[in-house]
């Protein structure tokens, strides 16, 4: 029986042995990526008491809501930095650019570490999240190309399964390490996981070409097209609910079921290995159909914050429904990112990246909006209120682009033969002057 996780060697002459080191290299990026975006959740309240003291001695909900605000920060330089770069350098090789933005990461990281104050920190946080999405839209191409035709779904998932490892071994060892010795220290272990990447990537990652063809103004077209657009927001959305809960689970574990704050790796560990089933589920799925797994994975999600919301107090509910929303809001990110990069036409390096900006900017989002009510008095189980409260704005989006992309085939269909109006890339002029692309994943619909 075929390893369906094998790469195809025809596609980049390595041998078999040669493309996995190079993937497991990708892989270690996502771990060191997952790890410095995260570990900030579990560290929250000693982050909120190092930096803002004064706040801390008044009140300590509305200091580590504060602290929220590192999390955004992060969130907002993926936002910023995502389409930045992506649009800038997809002609550049692409290992080359790997090893630039790894170098980058290493700076932002080294830099978050040391600097004094809340507000300096703020900012390196800010620059350390500016070559996440890039980083991910590159390896994902350098993926896909190492696993060859047909596997696209799971080479996505490849690469974003070392973001998901990251939260069953790098957060919760992390956040430990933090609690023993201290947020900084923390934070230098995680810039060393950087250059220890940027070594792997440097000796195993064959050489690989950018898109010669490849040009700004090519690259931003993606933003032309509509369903670019809903599958973004839907991102967004969707991932706000996740991060809402995820930004407070410290809180959550010791002010709501009353454990120990030495017991909060434990929950962040369920919460990791939720995200790393549901991240190659949900590969998988978005090959068979992914937009139907959308669908699933949001229902999913829905019942899983409900299930936290009821029965945080307990032991065991915390725990099997952390794992729950680990996997649901997992499983969604793969299914998202092939969206986007299905429908981006010829503007793949910028659809790859931009997935993150969109799942980064729910970071930012539900960080923030979790800190909103809880500064408000509602206590640490309001951000899962929250979370449910983002997956319906969500699943009306997957709907209206489940229905475009058929309304999109009717059309296509009627004019096939005749002159619809639609250009070279397959694409016709929507209201608004927003192109409705013809999708090359019409089986996306529900029919």
């Amino acid at each position: 029986m075929t390893d369906t996780l094998s790469p195809a060697l025809p596609a980049h002459g390595l041998t078999p042995g040669r493309a996995r080191l190079a993937l497991l290299a990708l892989a270690l990026g996502g771990f060191a990526i997952g790890t410095t975006e995260f570990v900030a959740m579990g560290l929250l309240p000693d982050l909120a008491q190092n930096l803002l003291p004064a706040l801390w001695a008044s009140s300590q909900e509305e200091a580590t809501a504060r602290a929220g605000l590192l999390i955004s920060a992060y969130a907002l330089g993926v936002v910023v930095g995502a389409p930045t770069i992506a649009a800038f350098s997809a002609r550049f090789p692409r290992k080359q650019l790997l090893l630039v933005l790894l170098v980058a990461f290493t700076v932002g990281t080294v830099a978050s570490a040391l600097l004094p104050s809340f507000g300096l920190v703020l900012l390196a946080r800010f620059v350390a999240g500016l070559p996440h999405g890039a980083y991910f839209g590159i390896a994902a191409l350098v993926a896909a190309d190492l696993m060859g035709p047909g596997k696209r779904g799971q080479g996505i998932a490849l690469v974003l399964s070392g973001l998901t490892i990251a939260n069953v071994i790098g957060v919760p060892a992390i956040t430990f390490l933090g609690q023993i010795a201290g947020w900084r220290i923390a934070y230098l272990v995680v810039a060393l996981l950087f250059a220890l990447t940027f070594v792997a990537v440097w000796l195993v990652v064959p050489f690989q070409n950018g898109d010669p063809g490849a040009t700004m103004r090519r690259e931003l077209k993606a933003f032309r097209r509509i369903q670019v657009w809903l599958a973004l927001a839907i991102g967004a959305i969707g991932f706000g609910g996740f991060f809402a809960v995820y930004s407070y689970v410290a809180p959550i574990v010791t002010e709501v079921t009353g454990l120990n704050a030495s017991l909060v790796p434990i929950a962040l560990v369920m919460l990791g290995i939720g995200m790393t089933i549901g991240n190659f589920v949900g590969g998988r799925v978005a090959d068979w159909n992914l937009m139907r797994g959308l669908f699933i994975f949001f229902g999913v999600f829905a019942v899983s914050l409900l299930g936290l919301a009821l029965t945080a107090q307990s032991v065991p509910g915390l725990l099997v429904f952390l794992l729950m929303v680990g996997a649901a809001s997992s499983a969604l990110s793969p299914c998202i990112q092939m969206r986007l990069m299905e429908v981006a036409g010829e503007s793949q390096t910028i659809a790859a990246a931009v997935n993150h900006s969109s799942l980064n900017l729910g970071n930012s989002l539900g960080a923030y909006l979790g800190g909103v009510v809880i500064a408000a008095g509602y206590g640490y189980l309001a951000p899962t209120w929250v979370g449910l409260a983002l997956c319906l704005p969500a699943v009306i989006l997957v709907i209206v682009s489940v229905t475009l992309s058929a309304h999109q085939r009717r059309h296509a269909e009627a004019n096939s033969g005749g002159d619809s109006g639609s250009d070279s890339n397959g694409g016709s002029e929507g209201a608004g002057g927003l192109r409705l692309e013809k999708d090359s994943v019409l089986d996306g619909s529900l029919s």
